[in-house]
């Protein structure tokens, strides 16, 4: 391949040789997870996910849950090998060429152009999650403007939401494309298949990439809602504790994760939201994660604040006129 001799990641200005690639994935080494198949990146399989990468990336840009070469996709292909988008690419312009194959260790071992940054955030989440397959990263507006603010949203308020996403944590700032930064998620992933990122945006894993994304389109469409509703100056509606057991046990039974499947945790969640009438945004729990810097110095701002004063100033700008 074209970039056979190295790789490099823009963050750390990592370099890593392919030469040590292939040295660390000989049989007998101790230090590798396991033999490597650069075959599977050819494979019938490999290029219906790499046309599936595509379309989402697509849907990402349209979306604009992504700007400029921001976001990454990537999908576990095998126990050892990770389809995933490359670095410094508008999501909207994907082809089936540009894709980059990598090891659980972020050693590319296919593909043309350079892996993304942010690959360690994905081999992170595959670690801890086994029935992870796809990890999908991007920077929706309404949802980013929570993790900005150290704040995630209620629960029991929308059905879908509930079933699909639930209790959202979040991660700790740390610079992207570090290790540091992917080790954020570790301690929420196994409960949550959304975590917010903080001054960053989110990550979604699923079974597919397909269903990563309906994640990432969940979250933000009922961020959005959530701003919208706190515009009308009415008390928001909850689901009540039954009927949100009742959404649980869906949940339960399609497999997917949820910190509130634990009685104790699903009351907390329950006082939470019902602590601040008519909130949209509530602190985080040392369990949800909030802890950084980012929380700590904005984590008493109210989003529903923050809405209201800026209609207030667009409305006086338009009666100004």
């Amino acid at each position: 391949m074209k970039n056979a001799e190295k790789s490099t990641d823009i963050y750390s200005r990592e370099v890593v040789s392919m030469r040590d690639v292939e040295k660390t994935h000989a049989p007998g080494n101790s230090s590798s997870h396991s033999v490597s198949n650069p075959r599977l990146f050819d494979t019938p399989e490999a290029e219906a996910i790499k046309e599936e990468i595509c379309a989402v990336g697509r849907k990402l840009w349209m979306r604009q849950f992504v700007d400029g070469n921001g976001g990454n996709i990537s999908y576990r292909i095998g126990p050892n090998e990770i389809l995933c988008t490359p670095t410094m690419i508008s999501k909207y312009d994907l082809t089936p060429e540009a894709l980059c194959m990598v090891d659980l260790e972020g050693r590319q071992i296919a593909g043309t152009m350079e892996r993304t940054s942010e690959i360690y955030l994905h081999l992170e989440i595959y670690k801890s999650v086994p029935e992870a397959k796809s990890v999908l990263h991007c920077h929706p507006p309404h949802a980013t403007a929570y993790a900005i603010t150290g704040k995630v949203p209620p629960n029991m308020i929308i059905p879908e939401f509930e079933i699909f996403v639930g209790k959202v944590a979040i991660a700790p700032y740390k610079t992207p494309g570090t290790a540091e930064f992917a080790e954020t998620v570790i301690p929420f992933v196994k409960q949550h298949n959304t975590v917010l990122l903080a001054n960053h945006g989110t990550v979604c894993w699923a079974d597919t990439v397909t269903h990563a994304e309906w994640y990432a389109e969940v979250l933000e469409t009922y961020c959005w809602t959530l701003m919208l509703a706190s515009q009308l100056g009415a008390p928001i509606s909850y689901i009540s504790e039954p009927q949100g057991s009742d959404l649980m046990a869906i949940k339960k039974r399609h497999g997917l994760p949820d910190a509130r499947f634990d009685d104790s945790e699903m009351s907390e969640s329950r006082a939470a939201n019902l602590k601040t009438p008519r909130a949209v945004a509530l602190t985080p729990t040392p369990a949800e994660g909030g802890t950084g810097e980012c929380a700590d110095a904005v984590g008493e701002v109210d989003i529903e604040l923050i809405v209201r004063s800026v209609t207030e100033a667009v409305l006086k700008a338009i009666r100004a006129k």
